[in-house]
């Protein structure tokens, strides 16, 4: 009977030994409190860990590229700002629109206003006192030079004549440049139509290659320098101006191949505006 006793007594300990040691090891522990030390250097190295993942380097270097991109178009966009050419023009000589010639290919707005023409800012008259030749190297009236000399008027002794036949007249602009328009008269005292007005611009002085037409109204290729889509116009103070886009070179070539009074080759100012070729 003792002996029952004991081992149930032996039984009732071990089980009350176990509740409680397995009551204890359920207990939740305290969180351990870090120091503000070790929090900033793992909000440090966390910060640092973003900072050099891909996807961090990635999105920073596309707001670079983005901003890189935006003020280039905003530089671009500086640049190409434009303003309206303002010419000296010389007196009218002239007035209404004239009918005592004819022409195939006459401008059908000649008589109009030509109104204003824009080029980018700071574009400026680059030809005046700039070299010029000729295919005429001994004109019947002036001199060569006088194509570059400023003077754009429609009185006598304000231009130089060439021989009949297909002439030029060629500008050395010494530098390159983009030119963006060129104002050119011929003789304007009077109404009349100059004949294969041809504008060229290269970089090579023989205008062998790499030649550029900015304007051809040779409707017939009665030069010999291809059929041109241009019209032809009639001589005004106002000059004809061309659109020349931009076009980079050196020299500018202007022919002519007589006119609807004459066979002469009239020249009295070629005005080239630009900026130098960056």
């Amino acid at each position: 009977m003792r002996k029952k006793f004991l081992i149930l007594v032996t039984i009732v300990v071990a089980l009350a030994v176990g509740f409680v040691g397995c009551d204890s090891g359920t207990q939740p522990q305290k969180p351990q409190k870090k120091s503000p030390q070790a929090e900033g250097t793992a909000d440090k190295a966390q910060a640092k860990k973003q900072e050099t993942s891909p996807e961090t380097q990635g999105s920073k270097k596309s707001t670079e590229a983005s901003q890189g991109k935006e003020e280039g178009e905003e530089g671009t966009k500086q640049e190409e700002k434009a303003v309206k050419l303002d010419p000296d023009l010389p007196e009218p000589m002239f007035v209404g629109t004239p009918t005592n010639f004819e022409s195939d290919n006459l401008d059908p707005k000649t008589g109009e206003p030509r109104g204003d023409f824009m080029v980018p800012e700071n574009t400026k008259l680059v030809s005046v006192g700039k070299p010029v030749t000729s295919s005429d190297p001994d004109p019947v009236i002036g001199e060569i030079s006088q194509v570059t000399d400023g003077t754009k008027t429609g009185y006598e002794g304000d231009y130089t004549a060439l021989d009949p036949g297909v002439q030029w007249v060629q500008i050395d602009l010494e530098n390159q440049y983009r030119i963006y328009a060129i104002l050119l008269w011929h003789y304007h005292s009077q109404a009349r139509v100059y004949r294969d007005v041809i504008v060229q611009v290269s970089n090579d002085p023989n205008f062998a290659e790499g030649v550029k037409t900015v304007f051809n109204n040779d409707h017939d290729n009665s030069a010999g320098l291809g059929v041109g889509e241009d019209y032809e116009y009639v001589e005004t103070y106002e000059g004809k101006l061309i659109d020349c886009k931009g076009v980079t070179g050196r020299y500018v070539r202007v022919y002519s191949n007589g006119n609807t009074a004459n066979e002469m080759n009239h020249f009295t100012e070629v005005a080239v505006y630009g900026k130098p070729a960056e």
